[in-house]
């Protein structure tokens, strides 16, 4: 109680720093983050990142202008939480790592805020890179936390990373259907939807003999946001567009025979 009295103001003091230091962190971080926001042609990740950086920084002066209103040899205290630091490295390796990674991937950035990505076993929309983790949205809206370090270690795929993607489908027609008919329907109703590309061209030929049909592959270039609206349209006009042809598409069927 003596000593509480004695320092009740550096107490006092210490609480008004450490609420001052918080708040300052957190301000520091939202200020770093909205420049990349506020200009379009800076990268966002970058800026994410580097505001976590900030935030951590200003806290660990924050501790250190707590200890010394209370007399502590700051300098002094410097060297210890170094070699403690060590010790503790040493014990959190696993922590580290995902540092060391989350540094990595800020350098070579293999994705970016905002961007489609498989990584670690999951995919989702890059919703945040802090120290530690990278945090995705998968399309159902469901939180994903992965340590920056299982992120480096494996294969990243990164969907959004190219402006155009590639529509593969597959249409199968009847052995007895006209292939000239089929492959003219086809392409008639890509070249009707204008978010498919002219160029490169598209691809639209026999590719398989199945057991039951014969196989056009179509191959077409999109825009990549495009991407799933474009497949799943394509899928219902060629089907419909095949079925007003009068092109045959088969499905497999099973002759059941009673003794």
């Amino acid at each position: 109680m003596e000593w509480l009295i004695a320092n009740a103001a550096n107490v006092v003091y210490a609480i008004i720093i450490l609420i001052a230091g918080f708040l300052v962190s957190s301000w520091v971080k939202r200020v770093i983050t909205d420049q990349g926001y506020k200009y379009e042609s800076l990268d966002d990740t970058l800026f994410v990142f580097a505001g976590s950086l900030a935030k951590y920084a200003v806290i660990a002066a924050t501790v250190i202008a707590v200890l010394s209103r209370f007399g502590v040899e700051t300098t002094s205290l410097i060297a210890v939480l170094g070699a403690a630091g060590l010790a503790i490295g040493l014990a959190l390796q696993g922590t580290l790592s995902n540092v060391a990674a989350g540094v990595m991937l800020m350098i070579f950035r293999p994705f970016k805020l905002g961007q489609f990505i498989e990584a670690a076993g999951h995919s989702g929309t890059v919703k945040e890179i802090t120290l530690f983790t990278t945090e995705l949205a998968t399309p159902d809206n469901v939180q994903i936390i992965i340590p920056n370090g299982a992120v480096w270690a494996g294969s990243i795929v990164n969907f959004s990373h190219h402006d155009t993607r590639r529509v593969d489908l597959i249409f199968g027609v009847g052995y007895g259907a006209n292939l000239k008919t089929a492959e003219a329907t086809i392409r008639k109703a890509v070249a009707a939807d204008e978010r498919a590309h002219d160029d490169p061209a598209v691809f639209c030929q026999v590719t398989n003999l199945g057991d039951s049909s014969v196989d056009f592959t179509l191959r077409v270039w999109c825009d990549s946001a495009d991407y799933w609206a474009l497949k799943t349209d394509l899928t219902r006009s060629v089907k419909e567009a095949l079925d007003k042809a009068k092109v045959d598409i088969p499905f497999p069927t099973r002759t059941i025979i009673q003794n």
